[in-house]
């Protein structure tokens, strides 16, 4: 489920001695304004958008299939009629395997191989897309491996060093898209956020703002989505360090204290920021839920055909984002 609420109250709320449950997530009676969209694992595509994903049909190779993120990806590439590039890498060396994905043998390739595979891929594949979920220590590398050899790449691993990806990317001049989040309601959310931010600085100026993000417990480092939205309150005026963020990764807590079902340990992720007033007698809440990797897989296919259709097209514009994405207006 993705849910988004704003709340306001005029009762003082009780001291965070003991509030996580009551502010991240209880079910307390207040005012609020709900604005909810349910995102469900199996995503039904017309066949009207079937048709045109297999008229842009292009080959596609997902780096990070031995991932659960990466096989997602793989899955929503053969539903959308792409071409699927046998061929993936992991970060370590060992020799050559195979893995199976919806009745695909994918080879898996060590990092001494990467570059003699991946200029045979772009050779035989002049037109192919990339898609990156690897690891966050991966980033750079991997950025600077797709640049060297012009493919242009969907950067949808977070972390990283954000500034030297850029960097990399400006200076080989290869398309790309890159965005900590490729889920197409939740960009929507963050641009709506930073649209208010840009229109209203200050709005909740000296309002204090605490955080929680929840994710499965693979996930390493923090959440990229919750820095954009806290950037965007900071600029509205709200107090916070980058460093007060609540990481949650023990199972036994996502499921007693923030209710993430059992069965989405594996793949979610969990959101909530909350404002409260100086004098702690209003307070706003953001919330967002998302169970499973399918929002994720489909906005990066989404991406991929973007990316394609720009390459194509030859535009002047080289580094985009989910947001460029969004306002295409095309998707799926």
């Amino acid at each position: 489920m993705l849910s988004l609420t704003l709340s306001g109250n005029c009762s003082l709320l009780p001291r965070l001695n003991n509030r996580r449950k009551a502010l991240f997530f209880a079910r307390t009676k207040r005012t609020s304004l709900v604005v909810s969209a349910l995102t469900r694992e199996k995503v039904a595509i017309s066949q009207d958008a079937m048709a045109d994903s297999r008229n842009l049909s292009f080959p596609i190779l997902v780096n990070g299939v031995t991932g659960k993120m990466g096989k997602a990806v793989v899955e929503a590439a053969v539903s959308a009629g792409l071409e699927l590039v046998p061929v993936s890498f992991s970060s370590a060396d060992k020799p050559a395997r195979t893995l199976e994905i919806n009745d695909i043998e994918i080879s898996i390739h060590g990092p001494s191989e990467r570059e003699e595979i991946l200029a045979s891929v772009k050779e035989k594949y002049p037109d192919v897309v990339l898609v990156d979920y690897t690891v966050p220590d991966a980033v750079n590398a991997n950025a600077e491996l797709y640049c060297k050899f012009g493919v242009p790449f969907v950067m949808g691993t977070t972390g990283g060093d954000r500034p030297l990806l850029y960097k990399t990317v400006e200076d080989s001049n290869v398309y790309a898209v890159i965005s900590p989040q490729m889920g197409k309601q939740v960009v929507a959310f963050l641009a709506a956020m930073e649209i208010m931010a840009e229109q209203f600085p200050g709005a909740f100026s000296g309002y204090k703002l605490e955080v929680m993000e929840s994710h499965q417990s693979t996930k390493l480092d923090t959440s990229g989505t919750a820095k954009a939205v806290i950037a965007c309150f900071q600029k509205l005026g709200a107090i916070f360090d980058m460093n007060e963020i609540e990481m949650i990764r023990d199972p036994e807590e996502q499921i007693n204290m923030v209710g993430v079902p059992e069965e989405y340990l594996s793949g979610h992720a969990f959101h909530v920021y909350n404002l409260t007033s100086p004098d702690e007698t209003v307070s706003f809440e953001f919330q967002h839920n998302v169970c499973g990797r399918s929002i994720y897989a489909e906005g990066s296919i989404d991406a991929a055909i973007f990316l394609h259709k720009k390459v194509q097209s030859k535009a002047e514009k080289k580094i985009y984002d989910m947001i460029d994405v969004l306002r295409e207006g095309n998707m799926r």
